[in-house]
């Protein structure tokens, strides 16, 4: 167990740096609004101040975000250290070792600049810019709904529930 817990810490500081490094590079290299064309018309780089969520939610509701993001920290957090401690359902660990990290490496941009800075903009289609840490938690989240729909099972969870019930008394 505590090497696992090693490991996913030390993963998660190396997923949050990959995610800050980048945009301490979009913000060192470029001025607010620049464009970059990677691909003319179908993906750029653009530097995005974003004070709220994806498309414009939650705009202007820094507090807001910043308590959501850390209720979400906290849970995904105490999931993570149940699931390794029953050493269950490795999958759903890693999965929540990104979501950690991508909720970590928002609210570092939305605790230090009171925005968070994105910058990779696919313009062939009206999609809101994200970062790094939004490509953590997308893509962390479809894995966790996949693995909930078609991988655990209730069974799953009870044994998991009826173990931490023993563990705790």
């Amino acid at each position: 167990m505590k090497k696992n817990l090693i490991i996913a810490f030390i993963s998660i500081c190396l997923l949050t740096s990959l995610d800050q490094f980048v945009k301490y590079i979009i913000n060192l290299k470029m001025k607010l609004g620049d464009t970059i064309e990677v691909f003319d018309g179908v993906f750029s780089i653009t530097y995005v101040q974003n004070n709220g969520a994806a498309w414009g939610n939650f705009s202007g509701k820094r507090l807001f975000l910043l308590i959501l993001t850390i209720l979400i920290l906290i849970c995904a957090i105490y999931v993570y250290l149940k699931l390794l401690k029953l050493n269950e359902m490795k999958l759903l660990r890693i999965s929540l070792v990104f979501l950690i990290s991508g909720a970590l490496g928002n609210i570092i941009d939305r605790i230090l600049h009171g925005y968070v800075i994105d910058m990779f903009d696919f313009c062939l289609i009206n999609f809101p810019v994200f970062n790094v840490a939004d490509i953590f938690i997308t893509c962390s989240v479809i894995l966790i709904v996949i693995l909930l729909l078609f991988k655990y099972k209730d069974e799953d969870f009870d044994k998991i529930i009826k173990n931490v019930d023993k563990a705790g008394k």
